[in-house]
């Protein structure tokens, strides 16, 4: 436990660096389901549509007008919108033919302030909720389309929560991070 949030020692332990170069961003169109949302991020899409509109694939775009900014995904669990193929409507490609969320381009680009979804930010992490007791659980997520991420982490000797230190400081803050670092380095030496 850290700051009342339970880890799990996988987050602490399994190693993990994405590799670009390898998996082209599978994450952005596979799956059943598009990016879990937190509740204020249903607005903030809204309020940056226009801003990030042309950082967006033109289909893409046409998607979102037509369908939503985001779905509703086994009744009520918001989730991002997806192109009729299962890709995030979000995604576009970089230059390399990597895909990349469109949203972070338009943040790298200056056009807006809001990163991307909490959820692709933090992921191999998982963040379950169980808000009538106010709980929270960090998860770490296995996926096959990860080995190379996981086998570039053991090489690298990075694990999880440090690949993902960022996000976690924006997520829960920095004083959060450092506890959870220093946890990870008492448990696991």
């Amino acid at each position: 436990m850290v700051q009342d949030i339970l880890i799990s020692d996988e987050v602490l332990q399994e190693a993990f660096v994405c590799n670009l170069e390898a998996c082209k961003g599978a994450c952005c169109w596979e799956g059943d389901y598009g990016a879990p949302l937190e509740p204020a991020e249903l607005s903030t899409l809204a309020q940056i549509f226009e801003d990030i509109r042309p950082f967006l694939l033109p289909e893409a775009v046409e998607r979102l007008q037509e369908e939503g900014l985001y779905a509703m995904y086994d009744g009520d669990m918001p989730g991002t919108t997806l192109m009729p193929h299962g890709a995030c409507a979000y995604m576009t490609y970089d230059e390399s033919g990597i895909a990349q969320c469109g949203i972070e381009r338009a943040f790298r680009a200056g056009a807006t302030d809001f990163q991307k979804p909490i959820s692709c930010h933090l992921y191999p992490i998982r963040v379950k909720k169980v808000e009538h007791v106010r709980f929270e659980a960090l998860n770490y997520d296995r996926w096959d389309i990860c080995k190379a991420a996981c086998q570039l982490g053991k090489k690298l000797k990075v694990p999880v929560y440090q690949f993902l230190r960022e996000p976690l400081i924006r997520k829960y803050g920095a004083g959060f991070y450092e506890e959870l670092d220093a946890a990870a380095r008492h448990l696991f030496p």
